[in-house]
């Protein structure tokens, strides 16, 4: 589980179809932060979710998880929490022209909750605090020190995408051998030049999301996909940050760069279909 969105979204799915418990939410939650809050942006999210209005009151952890039990509504077979992963270009998921599009595109991820029967949809996007107020810069000199979650109110759940799993782990085979061969051409071009193992650098991002894990009810099949995804996004996370500056020019590099561009929309997409199939299970037990 890469982002806080997808850890929030499959194990709060999993305790309200009554496949995990509350613990079970919390300790996933404690993986990404110490700390959880939740607060309602606009009266009619306030209204939806029972959060306070007009103080911005930034609730607890056990607050976030009635947060989603009230958005959700009574149960329907069915899951009533997804997932967007937008990206400028790409906001597919999210409401058009409303502030929770564009604080979701700015942090890259966002759940939507469709409590059904007329019920108002709800935004949750997480806003991340550190202990130096820096920017994450993938070192150890800034630690994530909490999560703050704003609520805001959506004139109607997205119309969900149908993303079919078996044709998202077809497109990753693919793009997996366009990494790899990316990221050899990246490193032969390399010669002389003093540049990390790509190869190591790509183990040690994947370390880093091990510790994050899927609930029971998780098809094997999503979660394959979820780890082949995580391969090619480290691949292509490790490549942008690479390529010293004397082999920027390089026609190999810039081929290398090529290949790699679209390949983080393969990787978003099957990771929707990944998660759409682990929401979807935990109501089919």
């Amino acid at each position: 589980m890469w982002c806080p969105s997808v850890s929030l979204s499959v194990w709060a799915n999993a305790w309200l179809a009554g496949a995990a418990a509350p613990d079970d939410v919390l300790d996933a939650l404690s993986q990404w932060a110490p700390r959880h809050s939740v607060a309602a942006y606009d009266s009619v999210a306030a209204g939806s979710t029972g959060l306070p209005w007009p103080d911005m009151d930034h609730s607890g952890t056990m607050s976030l998880l009635q947060t989603l039990r009230t958005a959700a509504g009574p149960p329907t077979g069915t899951p009533a929490i997804s997932v967007a992963l937008p990206v400028p270009g790409d906001v597919r998921g999210l409401a058009a022209g409303t502030q929770f599009e564009r604080d979701a595109v700015t942090v890259g991820e966002a759940i939507i909750v469709d409590g059904g029967q007329g019920s108002p949809a709800v935004g949750l996007v997480p806003d991340f605090e550190y202990d130096d107020a820096e920017p994450y810069d993938d070192t150890d000199d800034v630690e994530l020190s909490g999560l703050s979650w704003m609520a805001y109110s959506l004139p109607a759940a997205p119309i969900a995408e149908h993303l079919d799993l078996g044709e998202a782990e077809y497109a990753l085979r693919s793009a997996v051998r366009s990494a790899a061969d990316a990221l050899g051409a990246l490193r032969a071009e390399a010669g002389g030049v003093d540049v990390a193992d790509p190869r190591k650098l790509v183990e040690q991002v994947l370390e880093s999301s091990g510790r994050h894990k899927a609930p029971d009810h998780a098809p094997s099949r999503a979660l394959r996909v979820l780890e082949n995804a995580a391969h090619i996004d480290a691949i292509v996370t490790v490549s942008s940050g690479l390529m010293p500056i004397g082999l920027q020019s390089s026609s190999e590099a810039q081929i290398a760069n090529e290949a790699l561009r679209p390949l983080s929309t393969v990787v978003r997409s099957a990771r929707l279909a990944a998660i759409s199939a682990i929401l979807h299970s935990a109501w089919r037990r």
